[in-house]
């Protein structure tokens, strides 16, 4: 290989970047500078040395035309080389989830890290700034997930502020190595010439190397012949390119600029159509392009060498030839079944105002790529607009198109705006506003929740979009109502299901869930995975737990992937309700992850609660409290866990949605009979039966129905510490062991570390117990229940003895337990310990 000269610093941090991905640091490295200054050097510098060090390499460049396809840019770079990162069947099982962008990352991040698990791997791609949509969404994503892999990314990159590497940079929580490449100086160009010549520079030669103002690729077309250095240095690059081809005979020549006007890529049977020549006649002249070292031969398409090359080419083509081309090109691409969104960069660089042809392509073209590339569809629809007139009637509907892809695109915010811009009678649009297009414009943004109330009555709309937007006003207002249209009607149907789901009525709930679904989806209907997570909610709320999580597992992958935060949440309350704490934590963090990546974190306080709530059980009462923010349930709990007793009243407040409710409302002795679950049906006889083991052993029976061992294991705990009370000490240890079983299973180590405490205390012997890890031996986690209970007490102003009166033991024994406090906290005094505490408790305890 050529030796890389003047940039021994930047392969250096490279190579820094190469020993952290040997260690299991995950990092991802950006080259970036302008054309021509050596960033496919240095990156295949950094694959020669990963390649002599055993890493496994895959490597991939994107091109300018990568936008209209899924995944173009980084599908070379999973498949290439012997042992490829995605073999063929796990490659064509990807190409199934093009339209599930999320699930499609989610699962080439599982495959990649399965593929490199204890290998050490190397992933480039070059001209990272002309990537397509869908790669630059799964780079962040699979990056961000593969944190601790023996991995390192490496991306160049034009500078392009804001663009795709600088939004990949912000999103990514790894190690980020960013490398700007400035002009060699003169000895490393100089050096660089006589690399390429074999022999050292003569004193002529390295006169005219000064005028490439160290850009390593002009030195190399300098010594090609295809630069000139009279002239400044886009034109010395143009007059260099001019006199080479000047030598090439004229069909090589025609067949240079016009494969110029195709672009970067292109194939030969379209410019042999263009030219009106034979395939078989243009070998010849092709071989004259390459062996010019203007064009390569990838094998089904040809390229030129380098983007400067083509836009040198270029600048020989006069612009009306340009316009030609460009619309012949067009239609080619149309006529050969390349389909619109192949013809769009060629209709869009002749299209002019009122071009309704252009419109009409582009319009086909979004629609065509709106399943897979729904980023690539909102440009091309916003590009159609923009060539109607202000006042063609044809505007408005496109703009209607607008704001329906923009939707798809999830990019509600610029739906509104644009949605609000054209029906104010704004710059945007000079036509008639009528009430069906008013209607049929809120009515894509009403499923979205992006319209205030008022928004959702159009006076004079047609009847059938009336009665949509009427259905949204109901179920915005929660005042569900009847409707002769399907759509309306099945609106109609979600508001009453949610009405009935806040009265924790959630089997007929359910019902109206399943028969919202029905209906065929159309304008104005809600997405129907969002109406079947509610289906799935209330399914399990009534006693069809295991089935609603099964069934949500499954539409984590055959879902819509824009739902899955939404799904996320409910899989983590459902799996917390199955007692399965791990799946729930996991599926939390993910559906976090998933808000991020879709930049919505309106559901992210759901998330957080689940998350509290594992971690209460677990007793990791400083990560549950960070995750609690205001939650008065949780800070409840959390009180309750430090030993406050008083708090136990709070818990009767905890809202309909709360999860696992009746076991909270268990707690409080609060079950109230709003739902007619098992769930519900058993805490109200646990509560009922009180200490009266009979009674608590025939709730025992409901319980054990429900699918919910959290709640069947406090239930056992109450009839094992009943019986115990009542001398049935077999019972009584039976019921409070089975707890503890089921609890250490799950995880929940502070309630079995509760339970082991008094199985301990029966005298109930074990050789192991491993309920509870070793308690910390200093904060506020190695404190005691009776310590806690003394700390907040002094907190709140007692003195020894007023705690003492309070807690009914002894002043002294207040005292010892408040020397405990001081040597755990670190503190030696009331004031320190009073500011400690109330730094913790948010509000202050007992209030």
């Amino acid at each position: 290989m050529v030796p890389l000269r003047g940039r021994s610093e930047e392969l250096g941090k490279l190579l820094d970047a190469l020993r952290s991905a040997s260690n299991g640091q995950a990092s991802l490295a950006v080259v970036s500078g302008e054309p021509g200054i050596g960033k496919s050097a240095l990156l295949a510098a950094a694959v020669e040395q990963a390649e002599r060090q055993g890493f496994l390499v895959a490597s991939a460049t994107a091109h300018q035309n990568d936008n209209i396809s899924p995944l173009a840019s980084l599908a070379p770079a999973l498949r290439a080389g012997a042992a490829p990162l995605i073999d063929t069947d796990q490659f064509l099982e990807l190409a199934t989830l093009n339209a599930q962008p999320l699930w499609l990352a989610e699962r080439l991040a599982d495959l990649i890290g399965r593929r490199l698990a204890g290998v050490r791997a190397l992933i480039v791609l070059d001209d990272a700034q002309w990537s397509d949509p869908l790669t630059a969404f799964v780079l962040q994503v699979v990056i961000a997930r593969l944190p601790a892999a023996h991995l390192l990314w490496l991306l160049g990159t034009r500078p392009s502020p804001g663009g795709t590497t600088d939004r990949l940079i912000e999103a990514v929580d790894v190690p980020v190595r960013r490398i700007s490449l400035e002009p060699l100086t003169a000895e490393a160009i100089q050096d660089l010439a006589a690399d390429r010549l074999n022999h050292p520079v003569d004193p002529s030669l390295a006169v005219q190397l000064a005028s490439v103002q160290g850009i390593p690729f002009l030195a190399e077309q300098l010594i090609a012949g295809l630069y000139l250095s009279d002239s400044d240095l886009s034109a010395g690059l143009v007059e260099g390119v001019r006199r080479r081809t000047g030598e090439l005979s004229e069909a090589s020549r025609d067949l240079v600029r016009t494969a110029a006007v195709f672009g970067s890529e292109f194939r030969l049977e379209d410019v042999a159509v263009l030219m009106a020549t034979p395939i078989a006649r243009l070998a010849a002249p092709l071989e004259e392009a390459i062996q010019a070292g203007l064009l390569a031969d990838a094998g089904s398409v040809l390229r030129f060498r380098h983007e400067l090359l083509r836009s040198a080419a270029l600048a020989d083509v006069p612009p009306s030839a340009q316009r030609a081309l460009h619309g012949a090109i067009a239609s080619q691409l149309m006529s050969a079944g390349r389909g619109a969104a192949a013809a769009a960069p060629h209709v869009l660089a002749v299209a002019q105002a009122g071009d309704t042809t252009a419109v009409a392509t582009l319009r086909e073209a979004a629609r065509d790529l709106l399943a897979t590339m729904s980023t690539t569809a909102a440009e091309l629809i916003q590009e159609a607009f923009d060539l109607t007139r202000v006042d063609d009637p044809l505007r408005a509907e496109v703009g209607v198109e607008v704001v329906s892809v923009l939707l798809a695109a999830w990019q509600y915010d610029r739906a509104k705006a644009f949605a609000d811009d054209l029906l104010s009678g704004t710059a945007l649009y000079h036509g008639p506003i009528a009430p069906d297009l008013q209607a049929t414009i809120r009515l894509h943004l009403a499923p979205h929740r992006r319209l205030d109330v008022q928004e959702l009555t159009v006076p004079g709309a047609a009847p059938h979009l009336s009665e949509r937007l009427a259905a949204h006003r109901a179920l915005a207002l929660g005042t569900p109502g009847a409707a002769a249209d399907p759509i309306a009607q099945s609106l109609h149907q979600v508001a009453a299901a949610e009405q009935a789901q806040a009265e924790g009525r959630y089997a007929d709930a359910r019902e109206l869930y399943a028969a919202a679904r029905q209906t065929e989806p159309g304008l104005g209907s809600l997405p129907p995975t969002l109406v079947e997570v509610g289906e799935l909610y209330c399914r399990a709320e009534s006693d069809d737990l295991s089935a609603a999580l099964e069934r949500v597992r499954e539409l984590m992958t055959a879902g819509s992937s824009w739902s899955a935060p939404q799904l996320a949440v409910l899989h983590a309350r459902l799996a917390y309700a199955s007692g399965n704490l791990q799946e729930a934590e996991d599926a939390a963090h993910a559906g976090l992850r998933w808000m991020d990546q879709l930049h919505d974190q309106s559901l992210a306080p759901a998330a957080d609660q689940v998350l509290a709530l594992v971690a209460l059980l677990r007793g990791h009462l400083t990560q549950a409290r960070k995750l609690a923010g205001s939650d008065p349930t949780i800070t409840a709990l959390l009180a309750i866990a430090d030993g406050d007793t008083k708090a136990v009243s709070r818990l009767a407040a905890a809202p309909q949605d709360f999860p696992e409710r009746s076991g909270v409302l268990l707690q409080a002795n609060a079950v109230d009979e709003l739902s007619q679950s098992a769930a519900s049906r058993g805490a109200l006889a646990v509560v009922a039966a009180g200490d009266d083991i009979d009674q608590l052993a025939a709730a025992m029976e409901i319980v054990r129905t429900t699918q919910r061992p959290l709640l069947l294991a406090q239930a056992e705990e109450r009839y094992g510490r009943a019986a115990l009370e009542a001398g049935d000490r077999k019972t009584g240890v039976l019921a409070l062991e089975r707890a503890l079983d089921s609890l250490t299973a799950m995880g929940a180590t502070a309630p079995a570390g509760r339970i082991q405490a008094v199985l301990q205390a029966a005298g109930v012997r074990r050789r192991r117990w491993a309920a509870v890890p070793p308690r910390a031996q200093e904060g506020w986690e190695a404190l005691t229940p009776m310590e806690r209970r003394v700390a907040l007490l002094v907190a709140e102003g007692h003195t020894n003895r007023s705690a003492a009166e309070e807690l009914v033991v002894s002043a002294s024994t207040v005292g010892t337990h408040l020397r405990a406090v001081f040597g755990k906290l670190g503190v030696n005094s009331r004031v320190q310990l009073t500011r400690l505490v109330l730094e913790r408790f948010a509000p202050p305890p007992n209030t």
